[in-house]
């Protein structure tokens, strides 16, 4: 189990280990989500799309649909286009 030091700005570097398993490579992003006590790295990869469900919201609000959003911004940018405005 690779062990990490925070640096004093709290930064880290991700161990050769890990990157590997991750199939990480340099200037790739990574997110990290934090469940209770623990953080979870995982690759940033595709679209915010393929993050639909990834990150938890609290209960007391509903979660975005990023389809639904899409799609209004595509009709938007439709309607615009067709108007000129």
């Amino acid at each position: 189990m690779p062990i990490v030091t925070l640096t004093p700005k709290g930064q880290m570097t991700i161990p050769k280990e890990v990157r590997d398993a991750l199939n990480l490579k340099p200037s790739e992003k990574v997110i990290i989500v934090v469940e209770g006590s623990h953080a979870i790295i995982k690759p940033l990869r595709g679209n915010i799309l393929d993050l639909g469900g990834s990150v938890k919201i609290p209960d007391k609000e509903r979660p975005i649909n990023f389809h639904k959003i899409r799609e209004e911004v595509k009709k938007k940018v439709a309607k615009r286009a067709a108007t000129g405005r």
